[in-house]
């Protein structure tokens, strides 16, 4: 890996962490059509730390909100907005945690191809679509209940298969049940908190125990531009979500997926 890809691989994780059309789909790409070789566990862990970084600081005083009402319900019984949706976001996380740990080393075998990901890029860039034109547009992150969330979650446990996007399913979820666009993507992001916090320790925890050796160049390169334009993403997207919609994003994914296949045909 040299510097320029350690950069672009960090950039490409970042814009694309928070936005509906799937990070893992342009993390592999580089390696399936460009042959660059794979980033490596330190890389990976490297990205997770920036962007999770990036979504705490954005939504800092929210994730104090959240979390001292979420102690203030266990020792005071608080039932404040803030304390139903931290316990939301809990059982949001729950089914991604567990088909991670379960399906983790099929999907790693059998669905890390470039056709998986240019099947479920339009496939799910489609839902994307149909679940932002239904929708009724009405409802908040705080009007989320444990069906409503736990609905999410599973939609959430379906991003493990690449080309599906975290954010992308999540706020296809979101949508369907009636949420804003903006109520959607601040829901979508909020959860990505546990669950990348979830995926950073268990790649550091390998990390450690794998013994691979560690460029920290590499690794700072990773963490700070993984940050600065997951931070950037986040801030744009929540600001003109509302006004541009998802068809951009379906348009993007639509076109991504038959380029794809034009390649992987051709090759």
């Amino acid at each position: 890996m040299s510097y320029m890809e350690s950069f672009l691989l960090a950039l490409i994780q970042g814009l694309t962490e928070f936005l509906p059309i799937s990070s893992s789909a342009h993390l592999i790409l580089p390696s399936a059509i460009l042959g660059w070789e794979d980033q490596g566990l330190a890389f990976d862990v490297a990205v997770h730390v920036g962007t999770l970084a990036a979504v705490v600081i954005y939504f800092r005083q929210e994730v104090i909100d959240l979390l001292s009402a979420f102690f203030a319900s266990i020792f005071k019984g608080d039932r404040s907005k803030e304390a139903k949706l931290a316990w939301m976001i809990i059982i949001a996380t729950i089914p991604a945690a567990l088909f991670g740990l379960l399906m983790k080393d099929f999907i790693e075998l059998y669905l890390r191809s470039a056709w998986v990901i240019a099947t479920t890029t339009i496939v799910f860039g489609l839902l994307l679509w149909w679940a932002d034109k239904r929708s009724s547009l009405t409802d908040d992150e705080y009007t989320a209940d444990w069906k409503k969330s736990l609905f999410i979650g599973v939609s959430q446990a379906l991003a493990m298969i690449p080309g599906t996007s975290r954010s992308g399913i999540t706020m296809t979820a979101a949508l369907h049940l009636g949420f804003t666009r903006e109520a959607a993507a601040r829901f979508s992001f909020l959860m990505s908190i546990p669950i990348i916090l979830l995926a950073g320790g268990y790649l550091g925890l390998k990390l450690v125990t794998s013994g691979e050796p560690v460029h920290v160049g590499f690794l700072l390169t990773g963490i700070a531009t993984s940050f600065v334009s997951a931070y950037v993403c986040i801030h744009y997207f929540l600001a003109l979500i509302n006004r541009i919609g998802m068809l951009p994003f379906v348009i993007y994914r639509l076109t991504l997926g038959v380029v794809l296949f034009g390649f992987l045909l051709l090759s």
